[in-house]
């Protein structure tokens, strides 16, 4: 999941950029607006909210900005999409990522944009008919270099018919922050949607809390697809187009059937590695239950959508990264990080933090992320259960006519949750295994070891929460710390001070030399930790390793330099 550089010298114009319409060609539109010329022949406002059904989406044209302003361009979304350094600056760059060309014409035709359909979950109920109520793909484009192929869309460029009671605009000051966090995450390899650029709109001004400027954000990602899209159409129940939904998002987004995990049996004794044969933990009278049953086409498919975000949101933890708003309609299927509202990086370490003023419940706090991502992947088990349940049944003619009958239904059920339970239990161990991986190397370690877990992941976080701590910065300022400094308890006590904000040690209960008593205890730990890895002439090669992956960031101090 991580970027692939491209040749410089492969890249393109934007006119000569490959697109596509993969997506508008294979899945169902609004049946109001089946062609793009009946869209474009159709008055602007005639394109707003209502409800649509048996869609995935509604082609729909962006409003066009009367004065726009490109503030700024990604220059490694540049070469990621395969676009030539400069073409930023032409005239026809700067009014397609403002929404004012695109690339269809009445007489020639070509690709028209499209909004989508989809539903959620929020804050555990279920909110119905969603959208793209703000956004406004354009077209798909392959890199000619990495092969890769994108969805180049706009945020901010007017309504659609999912925008509800919205004006189907963003304000430049949220605008800003999506920009800044996508490209940030992105660089820290967290796996998310991407922003190639960020245009004002200067006589475009958007009633908030208070009047604001407006702006467009151009964004893209492999797929836009969303734990939601499923949601509605189960909600609809709409069987056909779950499947058709599904054997899309198998054969166009993850590139083929044969690129999803292998077939494991619940019938058969298993290898006790969780993450090669995820079956581990299976009850034995399951596996007996189930003897001869190997899973289908449709379970593997579940199960890379579970393994994709169990990776991702194990990065989240690992960064200290909260998205604030994990509604079922901002999870991908492709287990990227999506739609940038409340999100916050953890300051001082506390697990029950939540940048979302409105869940009081903290519901989506950082300590529950792992968890609610999983409650919406049983969301969408839920969505596919009729497929994934039907097991070897699934093609079979009258089934896919006919869909459950009474008799079948309750093995079908069963089915569907056994594997439920199982993908539970591989998202769990691939979580896991991420995130043991990302904190090692924030901790400069080289190898894993069981022990680990206990004596430095828990024992520094309980630390961190105890004295109350910034969470990032600590990983960055531990990196600068040679080993040297750390090799008597009196000098530990003395480094000991840089992880204290610049006013000195918090914590309830902790003075300043119980503090540093502390924090010497754990850096002991980690000092013969790192020994044992590198030994004792690779210090700086494992500072050097730290720092790539715990980058600086902006500091409220200036620690001394140890």
């Amino acid at each position: 999941m991580a970027t692939q550089l491209s040749n410089p010298a492969k890249r393109v114009s934007l006119e000569e950029l490959p697109k596509s319409n993969i997506f508008t060609a294979k899945l169902p539109p609004d049946p109001a607006f089946e062609t793009p010329k009946i869209s474009h022949g159709a008055p602007r406002e005639a394109l707003g909210p209502r409800l649509v059904k048996g869609a995935l989406y509604t082609f729909v044209r962006p409003e066009p900005a009367k004065e726009t302003e490109l503030l700024d361009v990604s220059p490694k979304a540049m070469a990621d999409l395969g676009l030539k350094s400069g073409e930023e600056l032409t005239p026809q760059f700067k009014a397609v990522v403002s929404g004012n060309h695109f690339f269809w014409t009445e007489n020639s035709g070509g690709i028209y944009p499209w909004a989508q359909c989809y539903g959620g979950w929020q804050f555990g109920s279920w909110a119905g008919q969603l959208g793209d109520g703000r956004a406004i793909s354009l077209f798909e484009s392959t890199n000619p270099d990495t092969c890769i192929r994108y969805e180049l869309q706009l945020k901010g460029a007017g309504r659609t018919p999912y925008s509800r009671f919205a004006d189907g605009k963003s304000v430049l000051r949220s605008s800003i922050r999506e920009y800044v966090v996508s490209e940030a995450l992105s660089a820290l390899g967290v796996p998310t949607t991407r922003a190639l650029s960020i245009t004002l709109l200067p006589e475009s001004k958007v009633l908030r809390e208070r009047v604001e400027p407006g702006a467009i954000v151009a964004r893209f990602a492999e797929s836009w697809l969303r734990i939601g899209t499923f949601d509605l159409l189960r909600a609809r129940g709409d069987r056909n187009l779950i499947r058709r939904l599904a054997t899309y998002v198998a054969e166009d987004v993850f590139h083929g059937w044969e690129a999803l995990p292998a077939a494991v049996s619940l019938g058969k004794d298993q290898p006790t590695d969780a993450v090669n044969n995820p079956a581990r933990g299976v009850p034995w009278d399951l596996v007996q239950k189930h003897e001869g049953v190997e899973e289908n086409r449709f379970a593997r498919l579940y199960r890379e959508v579970a393994r994709r975000n169990a990776k991702t949101v194990a990065a989240w933890q690992a960064y200290g990264f909260m998205n604030g708003v994990l509604n079922t309609d901002n999870t991908s299927i492709y287990g990227l990080s999506l739609d940038y509202g409340p999100f916050a990086f953890m300051d001082n370490f506390d697990p029950q933090y939540t940048p979302n003023h409105d869940d009081h419940l903290l519901r989506y706090s950082y300590k529950n992320q792992p968890t609610i991502i999983w409650w919406n992947l049983v969301r969408l088990g839920e969505s596919l259960g009729e497929l994934i349940g039907a097991g070897a049944k699934v093609d079979e003619e009258s089934f896919v006519k006919e869909g459950v009958t009474e008799d079948a239904a309750p093995a079908i059920v069963k089915l569907a949750e056994d594997i439920i339970g199982r993908v539970g239990e591989e998202f769990r161990t691939v979580f896991l295994n991420e995130y043991k991986r990302l904190m090692g190397g924030r901790l400069g370690l080289k190898t894993q070891k069981e022990s680990d877990f206990q004596d430095l992941f828990s024992e520094m976080l309980d630390t961190l929460e105890a004295l109350e701590l910034d969470f990032n910065h600590f990983f960055l300022r531990l990196s600068r710390v040679p080993l040297s400094a750390l090799d008597t308890e009196e000098k530990r006590k003395e480094v000991a001070p840089i992880f204290f904000h610049s006013e000195g040690c918090g914590g309830v209960g902790y003075t300043e030399h119980s503090a540093k008593e502390r924090i010497a205890n754990w850096l002991e730990r980690w000092r013969l930790r790192i020994l044992e890895d590198w030994g004792p002439y690779g210090d700086v090669e494992r500072q050097e390793a730290m720092k790539r992956v715990n980058p600086k960031v902006s500091e409220s101090c200036s620690p001394s330099e140890v």
